[in-house]
């Protein structure tokens, strides 16, 4: 019964183990974009683990990192076979996670749309305000 959380088991212990690893400061000279282990899908039968990452940096930085991350996938499926004591360790694959890019993208495109609205409410309306002051000052 508790055979179908395996997978989902393995995968917690692969991202923190990935997350463990890079925060070590992996030695490869590639691995220059600041990366965030995501989430981490394996396959029902433990072969494979697709590890997502979110990557911070210009565009030839992440496109470094990828590349970087790649080359040490497997000596990270090694030390992860030994770690999780795993009799066939799976085979990692880093796939970009746009998701926290694109929150941010939209979280910046909405503060924007309210400093715009903040501006047009706390600007004075000219039209309204001379007429009201003229209509108060000929009451008088």
């Amino acid at each position: 019964m508790g055979e179908p959380r395996r997978p989902d088991r393995v995968a917690e212990a692969i991202r923190a183990e990935v997350a463990t690893f890079l925060a070590e400061g992996a030695k490869d000279p590639r691995l220059k974009a600041f990366v965030t282990v995501t989430g981490v899908d394996v396959t029902r039968d433990l072969r494979h683990a697709n590890v997502f990452v979110s990557l911070m940096g210009d565009e030839a930085d992440r496109k470094s990192t990828i590349e970087g991350l790649g080359s040490v996938a497997s000596f990270l499926r090694s030390r992860l076979g030994k770690s999780l004591r795993l009799r066939s360790a799976p085979e990692i694959h880093f796939k970009t996670d746009e998701s926290v890019a694109r929150a941010s993208r939209i979280e910046h495109l909405l503060a924007q749309i309210r400093d715009e609205r903040e501006q047009r409410e706390a600007a004075p309306v000219t039209g309204d305000t001379s007429s009201a002051t003229s209509g108060a000052s000929s009451d008088d």
